[in-house]
């Protein structure tokens, strides 16, 4: 089988060389196409290809249907809304992600920005702490668990509204969070309020003044989920009715220019999504999309399949 990596922002050398490892030591022949800048190249390179390791590149219907012979596409990370998964389904291809290989790395990034926010950039001006403040989860999976741990660190009481938390509370004890029964009761509990939902029909655009002005008058979001759930012109508005509230996200939003020129400082974006931009993250993530496809290919394994047969 041939398996391709297609990366327009390319794994670390480290991390290709491992990945390269155990598709060859499978048996399998590696394919490699990264930086590349046309889609031409994209159509050209998976058109041979069995099998396919994406990062955050677009994966669509004419992807899909350049690759005649592809079976399975993998998104090395937790987001898979770059793949179309109905035309991966009608196209017979099965699309996996690789949940809680980045989710270290994105759990470290929220208290980067968390404490960047609290201590005014850095500029010498008097911040806050930390300890005793009220975080709130919106979503408990692997980061949420990572950032309630943390958390814990600073002594911060946290708190936590997701589905799976709410089916069973034992989660919740085991990791010092409380749950919540709703989005509502999560903001009107929080001072900070962490993102961590993935970006569908039912989050986008779901954060909107109706849930942020539940927070505080010097309440702080911080969002490494997807542009997407936040309301732009809605945290706009709550930031110019309330002069100490803040935002931080590691994905730029459209409006990152009127951000910057109406809040300065209680404003904070990412140059580029950095969440799993670290070493680390960068190997994990790989070396799991492709154990993940050479155990397709030798069981039928489909664990972690993110769209419909």
């Amino acid at each position: 089988m041939k398996f391709l990596i297609a990366t327009e922002k390319p794994f670390a050398p480290a991390a290709v060389k491992q990945i390269r490892e155990i598709i060859e030591n499978a048996g399998h022949e590696t394919l490699l196409l990264e930086k590349y800048t046309d889609k031409k190249d994209l159509l050209n390179a998976v058109a041979n290809a069995d099998a396919m390791i994406v990062r955050s590149d677009i994966v669509d219907k004419e992807v899909l249907d350049a690759a005649k012979n592809l079976k399975i596409v993998v998104r090395a990370g937790a987001g898979y809304d770059n793949v179309d998964l109905q035309a991966a389904t009608a196209n017979g291809v099965c699309v996996m992600n690789t949940p809680g290989q980045n989710s270290n790395a994105v759990a470290e990034l929220v208290f980067g920005m968390l404490l960047n926010l609290v201590r005014s950039g850095f500029d010498g001006a008097s911040g806050s702490e930390l300890r005793g403040k009220k975080l709130g989860l919106h979503a408990f999976g692997y980061i949420g668990k990572l950032v309630a741990q943390i958390a814990n660190g600073f002594g911060m009481e946290v708190f936590a509204y997701s589905p799976s938390l709410a089916r069973n509370p034992e989660i919740g004890k085991e990791f010092n969070v409380t749950g919540v029964k709703s989005p509502e009761e999560l903001y009107e509990k929080s001072e900070i309020v962490s993102l961590h939902m993935p970006a569908n029909d039912q989050t986008k655009g779901s954060i909107n003044y109706e849930l942020l002005s539940k927070l505080p008058q010097n309440g702080i979001v911080i969002n490494t989920a997807r542009k997407e759930v936040a309301n732009e012109a809605d945290m706009v508005r709550i930031m110019e009715e309330r002069p100490k509230f803040k935002y931080a996200t590691d994905i730029k939003p459209n409006n990152h220019d009127t951000m910057v020129e109406k809040f300065g400082n209680r404003y904070l974006a990412s140059a580029k999504k950095c969440g799993a931009q670290t070493g680390e993250a960068n190997v994990n993530a790989g070396l799991a999309a492709a154990e993940q496809i050479v155990k397709f290919f030798a069981s039928g394994d489909e664990t972690f399949r993110v769209n419909p047969k």
